[in-house]
Parts: structure tokens; sequence; C-alpha cells
């Protein structure tokens, strides 16, 4: 591939999510789950590594 086909594909891409609208973009954002955020964001990894531990030890 040379650099022209590459800027051109990167053109493409660029308009093409440049004119989506913003409602489709949300769309298309993978759901995250809030617990899991709430605690590595608040409380870092030990409560899941805590988790994990207590997973294995069933």
């Amino acid at each position: 591939m040379s650099v022209n086909d590459y800027v051109k594909y990167m053109t493409q891409q660029l308009t093409k999510f440049i004119d989506t609208p913003p409602d489709e973009k949300k769309s298309r954002k993978p759901q995250r789950s809030d617990q899991s955020v709430y605690t590595n964001r608040w409380l870092g990894m030990l409560p899941f590594a805590w988790k994990v531990f207590m997973n294995k030890a069933d």
C-alpha cells in the first residue's frame, strides 16, 4: 500500500466519522457496567483482585 493510498483511506474514514450523527456514534459505543467502573475508579484494583481471589477459593 503506497502512502497516497493510505492517506486516501484515512481521509475517507475521517469524513465518514464526521458525517455520522452523534446519536449513531453513541449507539455504537459498548455499554459498560456501572459496578466495575465505580470500584476500579474509586478503590483501584484491590476490590477486583479480592473478588477474583474469593471466586477461586470457592
